[in-house]
């Protein structure tokens, strides 16, 4: 019978199992940590890996520019960062069923198999030889090649080259980030394939975010139910198991040491960004943020996750970053009110948060 994890100790696990604290010594070890990063805002996940990552560590504009961390739609659909090498099979893995997903709209804005394969071709005579270059002056190779690329059509072709390999988005130029060819930017990818894979995929997961579930699993992956009980059932021999108010989570053995180490900057005030994977790596949130608030981070349910303030594992609120003037403090807005000591880890957090800039 597994050990009973109260619910009010689940965020705490989950701060130290991302390396909130204590922080890794580089982005690339951050990116490979965490398996696949949350990244469709590109300044809001430089700002999450920087928070985990050790002062005077390289950064993730480094890691980028070396190769060792690419950009791109493997899980959801939605924009990650991963280790580069890892692309190729989380590609092979999980892009299939966004495809099918993607397939409806797709057809709507008339792309076929024949348009794929020009824009395909166009895509290779511009980054070949390992060159690069930005969204806009790749939709205008795209439209030399006789594609219209208005109304959201070109976004679903370089969408489709990346899902079937093709493109990912690699290093920087300036502020934006350059597509290159997957196939010479990764030349030596990592190999998995089938159940292989799949369990690597969930053991990587539950190591960096546990304690989860296979719900969790499922939900982060994009992967049906049955495929997640699968890949745990696979990966367990490397993985503990907790019981957080009926359900199984899944953590690193070495994850309890950890806390109990790290416990007290854990249990701190901590600003995360929007998006970051604290939210978005789980399907059931509710154990760190109180159903009664989900709005105020997600307002409307439109899918836009704000900054969130959290402590003792708990989000206590919301905060954005201010507006005009560069480098301003970040304005926080609590739930309720902020206790004294929110607020002074407020104003310590607020003084060390990273820009996030790329550029």
């Amino acid at each position: 019978m597994s050990e009973v994890l109260p619910a009010r100790e689940v965020g705490l696990w989950r701060l130290v199992a991302q390396r909130v604290v204590p922080p890794l010594p580089g982005a690339a070890g951050v990116v490979g940590h965490l398996a696949c990063v949350q990244a469709q805002d590109l300044r809001a996940a430089t700002t999450a890996v920087a928070l985990r990552t050790a002062p005077g560590g390289p950064g993730l504009a480094a890691a980028l520019d070396a190769g060792e961390v690419v950009r791109s739609w493997p899980l959801r659909g939605t924009l990650h960062l991963l280790p580069a090498v890892d692309l190729p099979w989380v590609l092979a893995l999980c892009a299939p069923r966004v495809l099918r997903s993607t397939a409806t709209r797709r057809a709507g804005l008339g792309i076929t198999d024949e348009d794929a394969a020009a824009a395909r071709r166009a895509a290779e005579s511009v980054l070949g030889g390992g060159r690069g270059a930005t969204r806009a002056e790749l939709l205008a190779a795209l439209e030399a090649a006789g594609q219209v690329t208005a109304d959201g059509r070109g976004y679903h072709l370089l969408l489709h080259l990346s899902l079937t390999g093709v493109l990912c988005l690699g290093p920087l130029r300036g502020r934006e980030q350059e597509f290159v060819l997957l196939a010479e930017h990764v030349p030596h990818p990592r190999r998995l394939d089938g159940d292989e894979a799949l369990a690597e995929l969930a053991r990587r997961f539950l190591l960096g975010h546990g304690p989860a579930s296979v719900t969790d699993l499922a939900r982060w992956a994009h992967l049906p139910v049955s495929a997640a009980r699968r890949a745990v059932a696979a990966a367990r021999a490397d993985l503990a198991a907790v019981d957080v108010e009926g359900t199984e989570h899944l953590h690193d053995p070495a994850l309890p040491d950890l806390v109990a180490a790290h416990r007290r900057a854990a249990a701190g005030t901590h600003l995360l960004p929007g998006f970051d994977e604290f939210l978005l790596g789980y399907a059931d949130r509710s154990h760190v943020l109180p159903a009664e608030h989900a709005e105020r981070v997600v307002p409307g349910g439109n899918g836009v996750f704000r900054g969130t303030v959290v402590h003792g594992g708990v989000v206590v609120g919301t905060w954005t970053r201010a507006p005009g003037r560069a480098g301003g403090p970040p304005l926080a807005e609590p739930f309720g009110a902020f206790t004294p000591a929110q607020e002074r880890g407020v104003r310590r957090c607020a003084a060390a948060l990273p820009d996030g800039r790329t550029g």
